[in-house]
């Protein structure tokens, strides 16, 4: 559905974002991770058509944004990092403002509103002035303007910026219906948030895509962690166990020992054979178990491996 091919934007010297490939695929949650000023927001405004492009090219249903833009930009939904409100406006008046110019039909208007206030948890709120809502409330208002129109692409800036754990948890559920009948693209620094919600991430750092992947494989351990007796000649045994390539140490302080075995083979391929090796050794074997990785700890390694780099 979305396909972006080599997006780059400098700013003289500076390369904003650098060489960006990407493609999505219909009703996907996808996550743009990375550190403020990593290039998410940049990336997100070329793709709705409010920045051009460097280099590069954005193709949404085979249509090409620099041909096609007003097509592309009826298809999308947008909440900018600080969303433009016009604070004298109520709500209810501001969304039949952009939902006319959105081009809504006056038979549809009725009906639309009200569904997309009852979404966004702002019927109490709808006669209110906008310049009186807290700041969750306005953020609120900014996701309402996106989805008001029923757009195929929903484009959220950090979404979940302002609210408190509750409005935190409605935001987690909203973004999860539209799913059902729209794509979306969230950027954001925080990683809970996306675990919480995207299908899958794409980092980016200094401009660059460093890692696109589902979270379910992310996920998927690809060491096999054995915890069993602390022997001097253990390494040398274990990396004898056919499939295995790689064997580490962990420190594990005082009991067991725990060792970090890597192999052509996914973990849960390698663990009878190895079972077999430490029991047939007359070893105790407590625990056998795949590597378990979160999104922080691929983070972590990422970051470090950058600042290597550099």
């Amino acid at each position: 559905m979305i396909h972006v091919e080599h997006l780059t934007r400098t700013y003289g010297p500076l390369k904003a974002v650098d060489d960006v490939s990407f493609s999505i695929g219909p009703g996907e949650i996808v996550g743009l991770l990375g550190h403020n000023g990593a290039g998410k927001t940049t990336i997100m405004k070329m793709m709705t058509g409010f920045l051009e492009p460097t280099a590069g090219t954005i193709k949404v249903n085979q249509l090409e944004l620099a041909a096609d833009r007003r097509v592309i930009q009826a298809m999308i939904g947008y909440l900018p990092e600080n969303c433009p409100l016009y604070p004298e406006m109520t709500v209810a008046g501001y969304l039949e403002y952009l939902a006319t110019l959105h081009g809504v039909d006056g038979g549809q208007m009725g009906p639309l509103l009200r569904e997309t206030l009852e979404r966004t948890a702002l019927e109490d709120k709808a006669g209110q002035t906008i310049g009186t809502l807290s700041r969750g409330y306005r953020q609120r208002v900014g996701v309402a303007q996106a989805i008001l129109h029923r757009p195929r692409i929903v484009i959220l800036d950090e979404p979940t910026n302002g609210l408190d754990p509750t409005q935190i948890q409605h935001m987690r559920g909203l973004i999860r219906e539209l799913a059902k009948e729209a794509t979306l693209i969230i950027s954001t620094h925080i990683l809970q948030e996306v675990q919480a919600v995207c299908d899958r991430v794409i980092i980016i750092q200094h401009g660059r895509k460093v890692l696109d992947a589902r979270l379910a494989e992310l996920s998927a351990g690809q060491r096999l962690l054995v915890l069993t007796d602390d022997r001097q000649e253990a390494v040398a045994l274990l990396g004898s166990v056919e499939g295995v390539t790689r064997v580490e140490s962990l420190p594990t302080g005082n009991g067991p020992a725990c060792f970090a075995l890597s192999g052509a083979q996914p973990a849960q391929e390698l663990a009878p054979a190895v079972a077999t090796a430490v029991t047939g050794w007359g070893w105790n074997l407590y625990g056998l178990s795949p590597e378990s990785r979160n999104l922080e700890k691929i983070f972590s390694e990422i970051n470090m491996a950058s600042g290597r780099e550099q």
